[in-house]
């Protein structure tokens, strides 16, 4: 496995997978927000459980955000139905009010995860400029919820050896619904996320901006699985339900968490 890759080959399973098949009172201020962000980190771990505690679980994730117009609207649907779910976010589009959003979502118990920071083809990219892109939004997630993602959900699925080597995360892909095309419509994609919801799966799926209709689709979608015995976890939840210790050197790209081939 640590030998050359065959890059083309994995560019086309990538390409089939992308498709479909996060004190005292003399505090100064900026202490009292660093207090509050790791209240919220422990609020946050205190989601995970005994593991013997869980059933069927199931990652809802969202690529693209934050923004402002789309990413809210998905996380009223979260708070509807009573769940959690993951976000993928672009470090280009955290901006001040986009980081507010973010923050919401943190605060209701979701993982911010990172998908780099400007979407580009990173098998066409340097180490050096592959750790840049990474690293500028693991900052600015860290400096708006304070905790840096884990997780590394890379731009179009697209991987090589110089990505393996130079991101220290775990990678992350999912069963998707093409919910990036406006073609395909709202029932489409709750077939196609009902038809490949497995335990301990991830769906992925894009609260980018204008993506209405996957915030349609959540409404059939959540109470769906919610009724095969589902339960909806984040993803750091996700492998610790499952009892999954991952090494980020593993040279997965996880769709489920007991994956252990590179591809699911």
């Amino acid at each position: 496995m640590k030998k050359v890759l065959k890059t083309i080959l994995m560019g086309a399973v990538a390409f089939s997978l992308a498709m479909g098949v996060g004190c005292g009172a003399e505090s100064s201020s900026s202490e009292k927000e660093s207090s509050k962000a790791d209240e919220s980190s422990q609020a946050k771990r205190r989601q995970l459980r005994d593991k013997s505690d869980y059933g069927k679980v199931i990652a809802l994730t969202f690529d693209d955000g934050p923004n402002t117009d789309t990413t809210p609207l998905v996380l009223d649907k979260l708070e509807e139905h009573g769940i959690v779910a993951s976000f993928f976010v672009i470090g280009n589009n955290i901006t001040d009010e986009s980081a507010e959003v973010m923050k919401r979502a943190y605060n209701m118990g979701c993982d911010i995860e990172n998908h780099s920071q400007s979407h580009p083809d990173m098998t066409k990219m340097t180490a050096e400029e592959i750790k840049a892109e990474i690293d500028f939004t693991s900052d600015k997630v860290e400096e708006a919820v304070g905790e840096r993602p884990q997780f590394f959900r890379p731009p179009y699925i697209a991987v090589n050896q110089t990505m393996f080597d130079a991101v220290d995360m775990p990678f992350i892909c999912g069963y998707g619904a093409e919910d990036y095309n406006n073609a395909v419509g709202i029932e489409e994609r709750v077939e196609r996320v009902l038809a490949q919801a497995k335990d301990g799966g991830i769906i992925l799926l894009h609260d980018m901006s204008g993506n209405v209709q996957t915030v349609e689709a959540l409404d059939k979608i959540i109470p769906a699985l919610k009724e095969q015995g589902y339960e909806f976890v984040t993803i750091t939840e996700l492998f610790h339900a499952k009892g999954v210790d991952i090494d980020p050197d593993s040279e997965i790209i996880y769709s489920y968490a007991e994956q252990t081939e590179m591809y699911g």
